[in-house]
């Protein structure tokens, strides 16, 4: 079958976790291949046949669209500590592309020794016990897709596991109508800083959006369908094989627009920059990327501006 052939232009590829997992060893080898295709010419792909019951997704989506309903001096109460990043908080960021629209709550979910609960709503009263089931489905789901595409990227299990931390923070975002929508974005262009992210889009109200060949492409909100998308740590350990995009929020004048995206990072020991195991013999010397501790990758981004993928110029090796 022609992979590439098999995929629309306009349309992110759909990869079926089933199929990824199926014992048949040609299910799995089809669908593992359009995974690579998707990872190495989008990456972005919607995942379908997850696994995780729908009843518990729309839960889900209920306790949230619950949340941010409260009245503001409710939701403050879960505000961040100065100088925190965990909590709820209203963004209205200007920088050099648009006003950012959007309220944020923030959380990390796994591990558990790094959760703090002091942010985590009361409100709705089932709030806690649903997200806590959510976050380990997603864990799940996250453990067995980079499995998937360990294999694929011909990886032994302990490169995996050596690379892969236990962290998993759950940025869920309400976008409420703008009456001035084509003046504001809900998030600027940017490219995910981790391994890989998981997007739940909730309802059909699309805003999600995706550079490809230099146009914006619009991602359909299917239900229950997963985003995931390949982050900037993923693309260097792969030397570029797999590549992490750049996307956006847009907003509307009438309809809200809520999301939840589970990101994923690497272990703090891991160093970031090619995987020796991803390099042919004849590539040894080809590396694209330079390395350096998972610390200094993060101060080098933290040090610049969010221009969309800019940032990834200073990670470039010096040919």
């Amino acid at each position: 079958m022609d992979q590439e052939a098999a995929i629309d232009d306009h349309n992110l590829p759909v990869i079926h976790m089933n199929r990824l997992l199926d014992p048949s060893f040609s299910v799995s080898t089809e669908e593992s291949a359009k995974l690579d295709y998707a990872c190495k010419e989008w990456g972005f792909f919607q995942l379908v046949n997850h696994g995780i019951d729908g009843e518990l997704i729309d839960k889900m989506e209920g306790d949230l669209k619950e949340f941010f309903k409260l009245p503001l001096e409710e939701k403050e109460l879960f505000a961040p500590l100065p100088g925190g990043l965990q909590g709820y908080g209203q963004k209205l960021l200007v920088n050099e592309e648009k006003l950012e629209w959007h309220d944020l709550l923030f959380l990390i979910t796994q591990p558990l020794d790094d959760r703090n609960m002091k942010f985590w709503p009361t409100n709705p009263p089932t709030f806690r016990s649903t997200l806590e089931r959510f976050s380990l489905e997603l864990k799940r789901v996250l453990k067995s897709l980079f499995e998937v595409i360990g294999m694929k990227l011909g990886l032994k299990p302990e490169v995996i596991s050596r690379v892969l931390s236990e962290y998993q923070g759950l940025r869920m975002h309400y976008y409420p109508p703008c009456p001035k929508a084509s003046k504001v974005l809900g998030l600027n262009p940017h490219s995910d800083v981790g391994i890989l992210t998981l997007l739940l889009q909730v309802g059909d109200v699309q805003g999600l959006q995706i550079k490809k060949n230099g146009k914006w492409l619009s991602v359909e909100a299917i239900q229950h369908a997963l985003v995931v998308n390949v982050g900037d740590v993923l693309e260097i350990l792969t030397n570029g094989k797999y590549i992490s995009v750049e996307h956006r929020v847009t907003v509307t004048n009438k309809k809200e627009r809520l999301s939840i995206a589970a990101h994923h990072r690497p272990k703090p020991d891991c160093m970031v920059g090619p995987l020796q195991e991803m390099l042919h013999e004849e590539e040894e010397h080809n590396y694209n990327y330079k390395t350096m501790s998972y610390d200094e990758y993060i101060q080098l981004y933290l040090s610049g501006k969010v221009e969309g993928k800019s940032h990834m110029n200073s990670m470039r090796a010096n040919k």
